[in-house]
């Protein structure tokens, strides 16, 4: 019988972490919070907020949403192009 062929990963699309380093940066500089007070609002470390705004740090969901939260948008929000959200009132 032979080896079950291993499928190969997708793609990933380096555009969707580029769609949330900008949408964290422009939410975060909005409250003129610095990544420290992102980081604490969101349960989250510095270095961690720094390197997602860097495109250098893959996130869980779990760590998506903590975000979110601390930002008070909705989760998907981050994930949308600025160009396709709402503006925020």
């Amino acid at each position: 019988m032979p080896a079950a062929a291993k499928k190969p990963a997708p793609p990933v699309r380096p555009e969707i972490r580029s769609v949330l380093a900008v949408n964290l940066i422009a939410l975060r500089m909005a409250r003129e919070w610095s990544q420290e007070a992102l980081a604490f609002e969101a349960g989250l470390h510095r270095t961690f907020v720094a390197h997602v705004e860097r495109q250098g740090r893959n996130i869980s969901l779990d760590n998506l949403e903590k975000l979110a939260v601390a930002l008070d948008v909705q989760t998907y929000e981050l994930l949308m192009p600025a160009r396709l959200r709402a503006p925020r009132r």
